[in-house]
């Protein structure tokens, strides 16, 4: 079950829309089906027992009007002088010849002549039978004390035999085996069942002298219920099958019949089922319900028929055949499902268009949120719709709007943090070089130091000595020329030493307010009379607008003059040395720039340019920069270089504005 619940919910949404529809709209036509076609059956079989009761009583209606008929001619015969006259004078020629007449015309199977004791005195069907006594027959019984009475009455074979034996073989009736029939130890059926009339012979002054008796043997007498059938049913058939069955019944035995058996006869010799004999036989109630009858199933009505003693003695039975309203009730519950088919599916088409406004929308929002996942933050869900679900497409919307922007701020977030980081890495990238360049340049400045004083002192002793050498020595001597490369060494190796001297005092800086500009100028103007500086162009940009800054005038000079000389040396033929000053963007600093066109440095050379000792030039002491970094510093300035190989250096020098 829960796995059958899994998949439901893993549908598709109108698949769970449809399967729930038709879940719904199935459940509710099997209960409209079940108690639909439970209240038409029993709404029609209720209509079909009222008619079947209606009919019964018209059966009834024929049954007595046949026993009164026969009641009637022998009350109007009983009341003939001539009769009365032929009695009186035993004139048995007269009553044979006009009782014998009577009962041809009016097809009576019997009408006897009794005395006033009951003993017969004429037969009309077997004259030489009488003086037999029927003074215990009640009908005949009542009709000695003045009463005309008539009845059905099981009259015994003895008697049958008496009248003729053509009755006896009337009423002798083999049982035919029957379906749902009560058991019977009985395998045939001798006594016969009739309609039967007395009524007295009563003369001019009053005294009764005689019985007149008559009556019609049921057994195999078909007049009765082909007349019911007739006015009833007026024979309509069902399939070949006749609609209306009348029967009747000697206690449970069909002796008179329309019923057809299988073979097309009428099925005389046949019962009554078990439960139609129990209701009615022996309750002596009257049965309205559907019954087996013999070979198919009727809506049958069953009541008793009672002798004159209120003795049950058989039943009148009047049935339709159920096939055709169960044809009837199938045909109309087929329509009724069809038109019920016909229904779900245009309520299906209907719920298709109408799941279609529903899903087409979520469709629309599901590629939408696709789209969004993949990136596209700018795709809109078109949906007109005032409900909730545009509501809901406008939210979706108003999200995605939302969602844009914040993904393009923390775009821009992240962007401006890679920034920050690379600045904020950059800086403390700068901050470890310093302080490694400040270290390194605090050993190296202590160790310049004592090398220097302890290497300077030989120096000048070299040095002295050798000046005096060259003194006495002639110039064409053939040590003159070692000597004076002594000389020029030991000078060179001096100057190392003073630059060293330089390079470990680092005297803090004497600062006072002083022009940029006009440093700059200055320093220029001694420069461009070196020989270096006969073949470059010299570019000054300077902002007039500067204002005095908090410096050692001396030592800027000095950083200014290395920078120069140095790209001097790097223009050995010409080139074009451009000095830049400005503000800083900040505006919190003085920015000079200084750019020459010579041979430039390598990248990979430029974060060793500020150390000591490092030199790209053959001759170089590799001091200069050394020492200019450190002045900068001293100034809580900065200085950096920019070059690459054939296309120059720059160098940019902040100095911060007090």
């Amino acid at each position: 079950m829960r796995r059958l619940l899994n998949k439901f919910l893993n549908l598709p949404l109108r698949a769970k829309f449809v399967l729930s529809f038709l879940g719904v709209i199935c459940f509710g036509g099997i209960l409209t089906l079940t108690f639909g076609t439970r209240l038409e059956h029993n709404t029609i079989f209720s209509l079909a027992q009222a008619k079947v009761r209606h009919d019964l009583a018209s059966a009834w209606m024929v049954y007595n009007e046949k026993l009164n008929n026969i009641r009637d001619i022998v009350l109007l015969n009983s009341m003939r002088e001539s009769i009365q006259h032929a009695v009186t004078h035993d004139d048995r020629e007269t009553l044979m010849k006009y009782l014998s007449r009577v009962r041809k015309d009016f097809r009576l199977d019997i009408l006897t002549l009794t005395d006033t004791q009951g003993r017969v005195i004429l037969r009309t069907t077997q004259p030489e039978i009488k003086g037999d006594d029927q003074s215990q027959d009640p009908l005949i019984d009542r009709a000695l004390r003045g009463e005309t009475v008539q009845a059905t009455q099981i009259i015994p074979k003895e008697e049958l035999l008496k009248e003729g034996k053509d009755l006896a073989d009337r009423a002798y009736l083999k049982f035919i085996p029957t379906p749902k029939a009560a058991i019977r130890k009985e395998d045939h059926e001798e006594d016969g069942m009739m309609l039967k009339a007395a009524a007295p012979l009563i003369d001019e002054t009053g005294d009764i002298i005689g019985v007149l008796y008559g009556g019609i043997l049921l057994n195999q007498n078909y007049e009765i219920v082909d007349r019911v059938k007739e006015i009833v049913f007026k024979g309509e058939k069902y399939k070949g099958i006749d609609i209306g069955t009348v029967t009747i019944f000697q206690n449970d035995l069909r002796v008179s019949t329309n019923v057809k058996s299988l073979e097309g006869q009428r099925a005389i010799g046949t019962r009554v089922s078990k439960e139609v004999n129990k209701a009615v036989l022996e309750e002596g109630k009257a049965w309205i319900h559907r019954a087996f009858v013999v070979h198919d199933w009727y809506i049958a009505a069953y009541e008793p028929i009672r002798s004159i003693d209120a003795e049950i003695i058989g039943i009148l039975y009047v049935g339709m055949l159920e096939k055709p309203y169960i044809d009837l009730r199938n045909n109309v519950m087929l329509t009724f499902t069809g038109i019920a088919i016909i229904c779900v599916a245009i309520l299906l088409v209907i719920l298709y268009f109408i799941t279609s406004t529903i899903i087409h929308p979520l469709q629309s929002m599901v590629v939408a949120t696709t789209k969004i996942a993949q990136g596209d933050l700018s795709h809109k869900v078109n949906i007109n719709f005032r409900d909730e679900i545009g509501q809901l497409a406008q939210a979706f919307n108003q999200m995605t709007e939302d969602l844009n922007k914040a993904n393009k701020k923390l775009i821009q977030w992240g962007k401006t943090l890679e920034i920050k980081v690379k600045e904020r890495t950059k800086k403390l990238q700068e901050m470890q070089d310093s302080l490694v360049h400040s270290e390194k340049m605090a050993s190296l400045g202590k160790m310049a130091a004592g090398v220097a004083h302890e290497i300077n002192n030989p120096l000048t002793s070299i040095l002295i000595n050798t000046h005096l050498m060259l003194e006495k020595t002639e110039k064409n001597d053939t040590f003159y020329e070692n000597l004076s490369l002594i000389a020029d060494e030991t000078s060179r190796c001096s100057e190392i030493v003073k630059g060293l001297l330089e390079f470990s005092r680092q005297n803090p800086p004497q600062k006072n307010f002083a022009d940029i500009n006009e440093l700059i100028d200055s320093t220029l103007s001694i420069l461009e009379n070196q020989v270096a500086f006969q073949n470059i162009k010299i570019i000054k940009n300077l902002d007039q607008n500067l204002p005095q800054i908090e410096i050692d005038a001396n030592k800027i000079k000095q950083v200014f003059w290395n920078l120069a000389i140095n790209a001097a040396e790097a223009m050995p033929e010409e080139g074009t040395l451009t000095i830049v000053t400005r503000y800083s963007k900040d505006k919190k600093y003085i920015e000079i720039e200084v750019a020459d066109t010579g041979i430039g440095i390598p990248k990979e050379k430029i974060r060793q340019l500020f150390d000591p000792f490092f030199t790209t030039k053959d001759k170089g002491t590799g001091l200069g920069l050394a020492v200019s970094y450190g002045i900068i510093e001293q100034h809580q300035g900065k200085i950096e270089a920019k070059s690459e190989e054939s296309q120059g250096s720059t160098f940019i020098i902040s100095l911060p504005i007090s």
